[in-house]
């Protein structure tokens, strides 16, 4: 789908604020209510919105601990694949998740309470499927930029 600049001033605008309304999008794109609807509309068929979601405080979650997670294999079929990404999209820890091109295979963000819970959580990934052969985590000290707003 062709994005023109009324498409993206209104995706710029819910990634913003998801909670915009209907009426403040459409005054901000010069549109009446009806045509802005029908945009958003075909943006949401499209997949380009694929959801609307509230945005939580980590932090004051106690979810501070932020750990990097880089792991090798020895196997790359098709099935063992298939059961490693089941077994890591059940953990709620584990916030992003990547096949990669390099020295490692895989690589994940995880979000803790402290590095007690990271631990238990390496301990449960690690004993949860076979062919694991190298896991090396890496621990944020600080975070310099966090967004979730795609440059449209």
């Amino acid at each position: 789908m062709d994005l023109d600049p009324i498409d993206r001033q209104l995706l710029a605008m819910l990634q913003a604020n998801g909670n915009v309304s209907l009426n403040d999008l459409a005054e901000a794109v010069n549109l009446t209510t009806t045509p802005c609807w029908k945009r958003l509309k075909k943006l949401e068929e499209s997949g380009i919105i694929k959801k609307r979601v509230a945005l939580l405080d980590a932090d004051k979650l106690g979810l501070s601990f932020i750990a990097f997670v880089m792991i090798k294999t020895n196997d790359h079929s098709h099935e063992w694949y298939r059961r490693f990404v089941h077994v890591v999209e059940e953990f709620p820890e584990v916030m992003e998740f990547y096949r990669m091109a390099g020295e490692y295979d895989y690589m994940m963000k995880v979000l803790a309470k402290d590095m007690k819970n990271f631990d238990e959580f390496y301990k449960k990934l690690v004993n949860s499927i076979d062919g694991i052969n190298n896991v090396t985590s890496t621990f944020a000290m600080e975070s310099l930029k966090y967004t979730t707003e795609l440059p449209v």
